[in-house]
């Protein structure tokens, strides 16, 4: 029997994304694999009053198993009012589903939303499986996003070469067939650490660092004009951290040009009709520089509870600093309390 999402005390994101459309914010879409990224996730957005995107995909839901991913999803609610939240709201979303059999799976399992990423298959075939799920999805209120335009980089199981911008006039063509309630776009994000070749970047002549190449926000215009209000969303939007980079390189790793989106293109990004931002790089170099220096300092350690709070912090601290310095989605709730 089929799980509701309103039973775990979960939310969909339709009335989360008119409100921060409308608000000129976006809400953080932030990818969770074990409880510390957990914990820190609902603990900076309880604090700070901001609508909050738990996003799995395939694969942390293969590692973290579907059964206890359901019920975390419920704890997490509960948690949230715990620290003093007395009206969260939480979304629990797929994110990049690539199959039709994966999405429903997640919608009989309390997922409150899905993403169907049909965007490296031709585009009637995406428009023919992305319609397939919403069917299926909306059936139990659940929301649908999918993708038009090809990111590059790595995330988990989704692996491009290279990027391809999305044609602004497909969107209306798309988003009328298919019937999704989002649409991720491609204007230059990428997933991973490495978001960008160096030979894409140019060096800050002071600091010697890469300078990533900008957003293509004239295509982001356009997608607006065609579409004027509906919800759009950026995947592959980590900033990329140098002191997180400098921490784990100090303590023993290797990430030699590293780098992501600057902070204040998100910023510029999250006043649009962008609602929906997602990150997932910055969490684990949070996580890894904690637990690496950690480590390197107290080379004695070995309860995970030792490093593992360290990476925490580091993860809320993080998380804090999205919400109120990028995205803008404190003190955002419906029902603040």
């Amino acid at each position: 029997m089929a799980i509701s999402y309103k039973d775990l005390g979960l939310v969909n994101t339709n009335e989360m994304f008119k409100r921060a459309v409308s608000g000129g914010y976006a809400v953080p879409a932030f990818n969770f694999n074990n409880l510390e990224q957990l914990q820190a996730i609902i603990s900076a957005s309880s604090e700070l009053k901001s609508p909050v995107i738990l996003q799995v995909s395939k694969g942390a839901r293969n590692y973290a198993n579907q059964t206890l991913l359901r019920y975390l999803a419920e704890g997490a609610v509960q948690y949230a009012k715990e620290l003093g939240c007395n009206h969260p709201e939480i979304v629990l979303h797929l994110d990049h589903g690539d199959s039709f059999e994966l999405c429903k799976n997640c919608v009989d399992m309390g997922f409150s939303s899905v993403m169907i990423d049909g965007s490296s298959l031709p585009y009637e075939e995406n428009i023919a499986l992305t319609k397939q799920v919403v069917e299926y999805a909306h059936q139990f209120g659940v929301s649908v996003e999918a993708e038009l335009g090809v990111l590059a980089g790595v995330e988990d199981d989704v692996v491009a070469e290279e990027s391809h911008y999305t044609k602004p006039e497909e969107v209306i063509d798309f988003a009328t067939r298919t019937g999704c309630d989002s649409l991720a776009i491609s204007i230059g994000t990428s997933h991973g650490a490495y978001k960008f070749t160096p030979e894409q970047c140019t060096r800050d002549p002071k600091t010697g660092r890469l300078v990533p190449p900008p957003l293509a926000f004239d295509v982001l215009e356009e997608v607006e004009k065609q579409l004027p209000g509906f919800p759009i969303v950026l995947h592959g939007s980590s900033s990329v951290p140098e002191k997180y980079v400098d921490l784990i390189n100090k303590y023993g790793g290797d990430l030699p040009n590293a780098v992501g989106i600057p902070e204040e293109q998100l910023r510029k990004a999250a006043k649009s009709a962008v609602c929906k931002i997602n990150i997932d790089s910055d969490s684990r170099l949070a996580y890894t520089a904690g637990v690496r220096e950690t480590l390197a300092l107290h080379p004695n350690y070995f309860d995970p509870r030792q490093y593992g709070k360290v990476a925490r912090d580091y993860m809320i601290e993080l998380y804090k600093g999205k919400i109120t310095d990028v995205l803008g989605s404190d003190n955002k709730l419906a029902q603040l309390d």
